[in-house]
């Protein structure tokens, strides 16, 4: 079959890849097994063959590393890798006590990155093809605090007590480090926990903060990777990845970048002071009536921030500040575990902002999302339990979290699918309750509901596209039979 993408080559960003032909939105253009897969930087204990967290009691009777239990003691990605090293060298893991585990466990520092080098006797073809001219930044990373500490916690651990000195040099070992600090991607396990998987191909796509494509791993299938596109993409076209979270403001965007990916990205949505419109970084000026406060250049982290309206001023420190007490706040309420109360607190969160924050900075963004995800399902606030201004809430919120999110996170991609999920059924609630009010005819209310039809149908097409085990994929599944009951209502009508 032939490939939907070329690898093309410039001075600026290296390797990249391109349509090889017109594709449509949804259509694949690649898929891969990784090259390897494993414990996240900072990761708790967990198990070296499910990924499950644990206590580490429970050990692998051939390295003493925690596992589960017997049938991940035979998972092959860890017989034949770090179990084999750690079996061979005596080299057993240490329990930690729950203070030293507060930014992860450092013994498992070394699990990846010995995968990745490990591999390279198994698959020497791939290797070749693949892998090894991928981008690690070492020489930038030596200037870095953590190089000491990885140079103790993993080089001098798996060189001298591992006794792989004769098999991998310490530049090697940094180079792993890096090639997965700059190139992995997060990966879901089948039981929901999160780590992390090299994917040299999906990793030749460049980043923009505007991706048009996403990426489902199927963890069922040996974590293998199907990269589609999100919207049509002409021949010839840049097929782009998003390598930070596109809900996030640019200052702390490009932050993330420059520190985890060493490069500044300058696309068109960072370069623009609005976001393309969207204001995910703008503030409401506290000094005039209407102004509102941008950077003066958003390429340049150090920028004044500044009124359109008067005069008035912020240093770029002090918005930082400004949005980490904000997200602070906001993670506070979302640990709330009781839904009456998670709700009320992240609706007085959005009052508190309400003359603070543009309407649709990223903050308010984030709490309507969360509002969106609670409104009909947290207990005293079912659909059940929603009368119709709440009902009216969840649509307004809904729509105003697409009206933003389709900029930045255009198309065929499984947030927008579960957005469009969450707003179908007030939509039809509120409109039943309209039609035996009497405040609307029966003709109105149909052609309602077939616009909810239209909006439940987008919803299953594009989260018919995830693996069919994950939650998102289970909508998808359960979802095909609701929607048929709907349109026989609407027959019935």
């Amino acid at each position: 079959m032939a490939k939907n993408y070329t690898i093309k080559q410039n001075d600026k960003v290296g390797r990249f890849l391109t349509a090889a032909k017109d594709l449509k939105a949804g259509e694949q253009v690649l898929e891969e097994i990784p090259w390897a897969i494993g414990p996240k930087s900072g990761s708790p204990v967990i198990c070296l063959g499910c990924y499950t967290p644990t206590d580490g009691s429970a050990v692998c009777a051939d390295c003493g590393w925690p596992i589960c239990g017997e049938e991940c003691q035979k998972d092959t990605i860890h017989k034949n890798a770090e179990c084999a090293v750690f079996a061979a060298a005596g080299v057993r893991y240490i329990p930690e006590t729950e203070e030293q585990l507060t930014n992860g466990s450092p013994q498992f520092e070394c699990i990846t990155p010995l995968r990745v080098l490990l591999q390279k006797d198994k698959d020497p073809e791939r290797w070749e093809a693949e892998v090894k001219d991928l981008e690690a930044h070492s020489d930038s990373r030596k200037n870095d605090p953590d190089w000491d500490i990885e140079q103790v916690n993993v080089v001098e651990f798996l060189r001298n007590k591992c006794k792989l000195a004769d098999k991998f040099t310490e530049d090697e070992i940094h180079w792993a480090i890096g090639v997965l600090e700059v190139n992995a991607f997060e990966v879901r396990t089948q039981y929901g926990f999160f780590i992390r998987g090299l994917y040299p191909r999906t990793g030749l796509m460049s980043h923009n903060c505007v991706a048009n494509t996403t990426h489902t791993v199927y963890a069922g299938e040996n974590f293998r990777s199907r990269v589609r596109v999100t919207i049509d993409v002409q021949q010839d076209g840049e097929l782009f990845v998003s390598y930070t979270s596109s809900i996030q403001p640019t200052i702390l965007r490009r932050e993330n970048l420059k520190f985890s990916k060493r490069f500044d990205c300058d696309c068109k949505r960072c370069a623009d002071p609005t976001e393309l419109g969207t204001h995910l970084s703008t503030l409401k000026c506290t000094k005039c009536d209407n102004g509102i406060i941008m950077s003066t250049n958003p390429l340049d982290q150090e920028a004044i921030w500044k009124c359109s309206h008067c005069e008035f001023c912020i240093r770029a420190e002090t918005l930082k500040k400004i949005f980490k007490v904000i997200q602070i706040e906001i993670e506070q309420v979302e640990a709330i575990e009781e839904g009456d109360a998670k709700i009320q607190e992240l609706e007085r969160l959005m009052k508190k902002y309400k003359s603070v924050l543009h309407p649709r900075n990223v903050y308010m963004m984030s709490l309507r999302h969360s509002l969106v995800q609670l409104y009909g399902r947290a207990p005293g606030y079912t659909f059940a339990d929603l009368p119709d201004i709440l009902l009216e809430r969840k649509i307004e919120l809904c729509r105003q979290v697409l009206e933003t999110t389709d900029v930045v996170k255009p198309g065929l991609n499984r947030f927008r699918g579960l957005i469009l999920y969450e707003l179908h059924v007030p939509i039809m609630l509120y409109n039943r309750n309209r039609y035996e009010y009497g405040e609307i005819n029966k003709e109105e209310f149909k052609k309602i509901m077939y616009e909810v039809v239209k909006i439940l149908e987008e919803a299953l097409k594009i989260l018919s596209l995830e693996d069919p085990s994950t939650p998102e994929g289970m909508i998808a599944v359960v979802g095909v039979e609701s929607l048929e009951q709907l349109k026989d209502s609407i027959r019935r009508l």
